[in-house]
């Protein structure tokens, strides 16, 4: 956004973002989208985060007719059924888990163990799982689940243990996954753990600690060093412009839904109204935001259905 400031914005108009803090409350997500949308007038919401805070956003999208572009979820209930207002630049966590299972599958692990946070996201990618392992005409040699505000892993571990899961996969926030994951290791467990793209960034590997080599995490952009595909080549020019000497899956995340942004508010011409910008995004087709093409419909909101793994390596760094 900084960069196509500097250029002389959209339509000769500088993108002004705001930002309020939710805290990670729904409740409060819910009142910051009433305040922006209301008493700050904005034209659209833009890279709301979690799932049940992005939900608590919907009413105000939908009394204000204005559109929430890249939700940083992959929940599959902003997916289908399509939420009008919703234009999400990512794949779901069920593709990414199904991935997932498909891969430990293809290199002959069978004993998956499955562990996840009592909520709707661990619901969500929970069925993806299953669709993976159905797939695979496997059964989950363990099933788990957590309460999110007191998680306790001490009946759970044992029974993984028990089970002699070769992999675990952990459909949770980064810090229950670091704190299950170092439980595990106490424990005498080498299984493979897997995670989801909620967890793609150097703060949760730096939660990890000495256990973070090996561990697998589902990604929904391309490899952030893979200049073959010109949206990260470009997002790390502008990263070391700003003096940063890499680029995380978390901001390429980011960078997408910008482009896809910024397209829709240009489409909507030099006098942006909430009205042609959802207008924009609905006629949004094969827009190429650098290697990968985002497309809108009125029966499909997804945007992009990229998913891919990677590895934390020795040196921290996600590896595919």
């Amino acid at each position: 956004l900084d960069a196509i400031n500097r250029r002389g914005g959209v339509n000769g108009q500088n993108i002004e973002l705001v930002s309020l803090d939710d805290k990670f409350d729904p409740k409060l997500a819910g009142e910051n989208a009433r305040q922006l949308i209301e008493e700050r007038n904005v034209v659209a919401l833009f890279l709301t985060r979690g799932t049940p805070h992005s939900q608590a956003i919907i009413p105000w999208l939908d009394k204000h007719g204005l559109a929430l572009i890249g939700p940083s979820t992959g929940a599959m209930v902003l997916h289908q059924p399509v939420q009008r207002h919703v234009f999400n630049v990512r794949a779901t966590y069920q593709r990414e888990a199904e991935k997932a299972i498909a891969h430990l599958h293809s290199i002959g692990i069978t004993r998956i163990a499955l562990v996840h946070v009592d909520d709707s996201f661990g619901a969500d990618g929970l069925a993806g799982a299953r669709k993976g392992l159905e797939a695979a005409k496997l059964q989950p040699v363990a099933l788990e689940k957590f309460d999110r505000a007191k998680p306790d892993f001490g009946p759970i571990i044992p029974k993984l243990v028990q089970s002699n899961a070769q992999a675990v996969m952990m459909i949770a926030s980064g810090n229950h996954t670091a704190d299950a994951l170092k439980a595990l290791r106490a424990a005498g467990s080498g299984a493979q753990v897997v995670t989801l793209s909620n967890n793609a960034s150097g703060g949760f590997v730096k939660s990890l600690g000495d256990h973070a080599r090996g561990v697998i995490v589902t990604q929904v952009f391309p490899y952030e060093r893979s200049i073959a595909y010109p949206m990260v080549k470009e997002a790390q020019d502008l990263a070391r412009e700003k003096g940063l000497n890499e680029v995380s899956p978390a901001m390429l995340e980011g960078f997408a839904a910008a482009k896809v942004l910024v397209e829709a508010l240009r489409r909507a011409g030099p006098r942006p109204t909430r009205e042609k910008v959802l207008s924009a995004l609905d006629n949004l087709r094969k827009f190429d935001i650098g290697g990968l093409e985002v497309s809108f419909s009125p029966s499909d909101h997804t945007g992009l259905d990229f998913a891919d793994l990677s590895i934390i390596g020795a040196d921290g760094r996600f590896r595919r």
